[in-house]
């Protein structure tokens, strides 16, 4: 993923500080060189980066410590204050009280305004908003039959008249039916380099339609450029926010992050996959996390909320906390787990977890255990899910001809069961606790101090 490399430096940075025996000028002076390197090898603007550093070095070496916090600690949270900052400091959601809201979706070609249009009206769909797409894009060909595609595959209407050469023509054309939605959105033309002409474009399809958010899209992969790319739109155009693509690639994408923080208009949201379920709004706190690998509690919270229904939810916690557990159960949460995405990415929202380093060959691994694992308990009887300690060996063999799968990878499934079970188990008897206290020796880390 993008800013994997950024990532991964920032957290060798605060493991050599955890590492350290004391917290001296010496140490800070390392950490912002390392940091500086970081972002400057992540495409982030030279200036920002110094003065990025310099005020973590100010904050770190005079500020007073805040009680509770030891040294290392204050470091710590004083780097992801100041990383938070650098990002926008609070997390701006895009208001959608007005009936219709009307989104302009602005930006050079390339950068997926189209593919974002679709995302973006299905991330409010699915939070019980009527939306319309619509395509005022003059200049591709192809611009409204792709909108069209995408619209049909999100279940959500396009608007749009090929046929018409002026995007505001187009507009009120439809302006009635798009009156009767609750959000309309505008895939606009772009160029492929900034011209006066599609600024003017751009400002009179806004005065036209009196657009209530006016979306800069721009793609990760575009380096330093972006900076004069945001501020000249932000300047002639009015542009209320910046919407980044491609974060799934291995582009560097600290350009297109740091442009915006030269601009004034914030993030507001990120693609991060091809999917068009892939696609979250940007909180500058959560991202921050996790960078640092400090996991994202409230990102997970989100994907289990949408890949598990609430009463078959209610009805696992139940069985849970009565100790009860069958395959049928681990079923069910391994089609949740799928449905949140890649376990990579759902790794890292769980706190600590990335910081592990785990290889991405392993979660590969991983991926293709619970393929093979669905295809052993759909060969299973309903008796077999419910209780699994019948399966004997004659079963196994069985199960592995039915599903072609091997009896070890039967063996595999069942052993994955019983540890479950027993960690389900060991947490209703309030054994876990003692168990990760040991892991800390004696002490659990507390999150709340890094910002959590």
């Amino acid at each position: 993923m993008v800013l994997d490399k950024l990532g991964t430096s920032l957290k060798d940075t605060l493991k050599k500080i955890a590492k350290s025996v004391f917290v001296d000028e010496k140490l800070v002076n390392e950490l912002v060189k390392d940091i500086q390197r970081a972002l400057l090898q992540s495409d982030v603007n030279v200036q920002l980066v110094f003065d990025l550093t310099k005020t973590i070095k100010e904050r770190a070496l005079n500020e007073e410590l805040k009680p509770g916090l030891t040294k290392k600690e204050h470091l710590i949270n004083v780097v992801y204050e100041e990383l938070v900052n650098f990002l926008g400091e609070e997390q701006v959601k895009l208001d959608t009280s007005k009936k219709p809201t009307k989104i302009m979706l602005v930006g050079l070609f390339g950068n997926g305004k189209t593919t974002t249009a679709a995302k973006l009206g299905k991330y409010y769909q699915k939070r019980g908003l009527k939306v319309a797409l619509m395509s005022t894009d003059t200049w591709r060909p192809a611009a409204f039959k792709q909108l069209q595609t995408l619209g049909k595959q999100v279940d959500i209407p396009v608007f749009g008249n090929p046929e018409k050469k002026d995007p505001v023509e187009i507009y009120k054309e439809f302006e009635p039916e798009l009156d009767k939605f609750d959000l309309v959105i505008l895939d606009t033309a772009g160029r492929d380099a900034l011209s006066d002409e599609l600024v003017e474009e751009l400002n009179n399809l806004h005065k036209a339609i009196d657009a209530h958010e006016k979306l800069f899209v721009i793609g990760a992969d575009i380096g330093q450029a972006a900076q004069k790319q945001a501020q000249t739109l932000h300047e002639t155009c009015g542009v209320t926010g910046v919407i980044i693509t491609k974060m799934d690639g291995t582009a560097k994408g600290g350009g297109a992050l740091s442009a915006c923080a030269v601009t004034g208009a914030n993030v507001k949201f990120i693609g991060v996959g091809e999917k068009v379920d892939d696609f979250e709004e940007f909180d500058p706190k959560r991202f921050v996390s996790r960078l640092l690998g400090m996991g994202d509690i409230e990102g997970l919270l989100e994907k289990a909320k949408e890949a598990i229904p609430e009463g078959q939810a209610e009805d696992l916690g139940k069985k849970l906390l009565k100790g009860e557990f069958n395959l049928l159960d681990l079923y069910e949460q391994m089609s949740a787990v799928k449905k949140m995405g890649p376990l990579s990415k759902v790794m890292e929202l769980i706190p600590g977890m990335g910081n592990m380093n785990i290889p991405k060959e392993a979660l590969e691994v991983q991926e293709e255990k619970l393929k093979k694992w669905r295809f052993i308990m759909d060969s299973c009887t309903k008796g077999e899910l419910e209780e699994p300690d019948i399966i004997s060996a004659d079963r196994i063999d069985r199960i592995a001809k039915g599903s072609g799968m091997d009896s070890s990878e039967i063996k595999d499934l069942l052993k994955q069961y019983r540890q479950s079970k027993k960690m389900i188990r060991m947490m209703k008897g309030g054994k876990m606790n003692k168990g990760m206290l040991k892991k800390f020796g004696g002490k659990m880390p507390d999150m709340s101090k890094f910002g959590m």
